[in-house]
């Protein structure tokens, strides 16, 4: 196990990417509890970019910001857990959002956090509901998407699917 960030454990063998210059970035993080439920947030109908579906936690990497810090603190500011452990990484996808800031790089983790599991401190003003999400619930994260896109569907899918064993 890697400790290339002084507070998150990274996996050996987990590729943490490094965007080049003036790549746009986002980060999601996909949390397993006891269960091995995955946890997803509804994003509130009222947001621009994928208005009233369900969602992993994550987002922008801020500029100055390593893809690890920016997923440390996506976490913390969408959930109130902190980050400890990066297991996998689950995807990198190339994706063009409807708000006009152009193609972004979305780097997708498999993660293991701190904190109460069952009280998720919410962004209440941008996610309206959450929700853990077993094999039998999966189709449920194809709501309100348009046709075809299944990303977040497909990585908790695979999250679910391929979770690594406790440790």
């Amino acid at each position: 196990m890697r400790d290339d960030h002084p507070h998150v454990a990274v996996d050996d063998g987990v590729e943490i990417p490094v965007p080049s210059l003036g790549e746009v970035w986002a980060v999601g993080a996909v949390v397993l509890n006891q269960a091995g439920r995955a946890f997803a947030q509804r994003r509130s109908a009222d947001r621009r970019l994928f208005p009233d579906c369900w969602d992993i936690v994550g987002g922008h990497v801020e500029p100055g910001e390593n893809l690890l810090d920016a997923l440390a603190r996506e976490v913390a500011e969408e959930t109130g857990w902190r980050l400890l452990r990066v297991r996998r990484l689950l995807g990198i996808s190339t994706w063009t959002g409807d708000d006009g800031k152009g193609i972004r790089h979305e780097a997708d983790f498999l993660v293991t956090v701190d904190g109460d599991l069952d009280r998720p401190s919410l962004e209440w003003s941008k996610h309206s509901a959450y929700g853990w999400f077993g094999p039998d619930d999966l189709p449920r994260l194809k709501e309100n998407r348009a046709p075809g896109e299944h990303l977040i569907h497909d990585l908790i899918a695979k999250a679910l699917h391929d979770r690594p064993a406790a440790a």
